[in-house]
């Protein structure tokens, strides 16, 4: 069944239906039909008796899942409100994390386990030490101060490699507005020496980034903003040259959709067979969630949800569970894959 005709049979459907009871008192049938196939080859990942759960709402904006293997829980970031939410797997309970957070964005762990956070209002990377203090990572770039960092991952020789697209101090929403002093830019930290180096800041706005299970490739979403409606909005891939450098970059997931113009991938993640899991947003009404692209680049299957998606991650103990950041919830589905590295 290709797009339109399955969007078309789902439309006439629900006609007929009520709408989905995202509080679970209502379940859905299996196979839970908010779980598109568009290619075979998304078949396999897709689990025939799992439905799509809400675990959380209550957030303005929700972004930058991260999953604690150790702790067995949930991060995520509410930047409006200043903090961040935890969620622990063995009830389910939500409590608040941190407060302020700097008006944290992109979360992650590194392989020692302490969380790495993105600060839009301090305009920093930081992390949080075993014993509870928060050490600066980085907070500028030759002199000036960063634009505001967006999102983070960490490489298996303990370097951190995060954006700097300035969304946080474009107004006093996300972070506090004021000026964007550098060129938009990805960096390299080198936790072991200290030593902070550029990248690439050949894209416009770079956001959330990502390896392949190698770690050959990396992946940047290049968002654009509503700010700029004419900047691209698509995925690009570079090689990674020993470790710490980007060569050959180039366009390798549009997230154009046919009949619906083009949307917006924010946060990506790798499964273990090397597709590509982006959030997605403003793609049309009934198209928000999480657009799956095989590695070649082709969209094979998307987990639509009722809001728009702002990032993604694997989590649970066998990494086989998507958690997403949508818009002012949390959402949560199996999936017959692994995520490619521990957040």
């Amino acid at each position: 069944m290709t797009l339109h005709s399955r969007r078309g049979f789902l439309a006439t459907a629900a006609a007929i239906q009520a709408p989905r009871d995202w509080s679970g008192k209502s379940p859905v049938r299996y196979p839970d039909p908010d779980v598109v196939v568009l290619d075979k080859r998304f078949s396999r990942y897709k689990v025939g008796n799992t439905p799509i759960q809400r675990l959380y709402t209550g957030a303005l904006w929700a972004e930058g899942t991260a999953w604690s293997g150790a702790g067995r829980y949930l991060v995520w970031s509410d930047i409006p409100n200043n903090r961040q939410h935890r969620w622990m797997e063995e009830d389910g309970h939500v409590s608040t994390f941190r407060q302020p957070s700097g008006h944290s964005n992109g979360n992650t762990f590194d392989y020692e386990g302490r969380q790495i956070s993105c600060e839009h209002g301090n305009r920093r990377v930081v992390r949080y030490e075993t014993n509870g203090s928060v050490t600066v990572l980085a907070d500028k770039w030759q002199g000036k101060p960063f634009n505001a960092p967006n999102d983070a991952v960490v490489h298996p020789d303990g370097s951190i490699w995060f954006t700097d697209p300035g969304y946080g101090s474009l107004g006093n929403y996300e972070g506090f507005k004021g000026p964007l002093e550098l060129k938009e830019a990805v960096y390299r930290l080198d936790t072991k020496t200290g030593k902070l180096e550029m990248v690439t800041d050949a894209l416009f706005k770079p956001n959330g980034l990502c390896f392949s299970p190698d770690y050959k490739l990396l992946y940047i979403a290049e968002t654009g903003s509503s700010h700029y409606p004419q900047a691209p909005k698509n995925i690009q891939v570079f090689d990674v040259v020993d470790g710490r450098a980007l060569r050959k970059g180039r366009h390798v997931i549009s997230m154009e959709l046919a009949g619906k113009g083009t949307g917006v991938a924010d946060g990506i993640r790798a499964d273990m067979d090397g597709n590509i899991w982006a959030a997605a947003g403003w793609v049309g009404e009934g198209y928000d969630g999480v657009h799956i692209f095989a590695p070649s680049g082709e969209r094979i299957g998307m987990i639509l949800l009722p809001e728009i998606c702002a990032n993604v991650c694997f989590g649970g103990s066998r990494r086989n569970r998507l958690f997403m950041a949508a818009s002012q919830s949390i959402y949560a589905v199996y999936v017959e894959t692994q995520g490619a590295h521990i957040t």
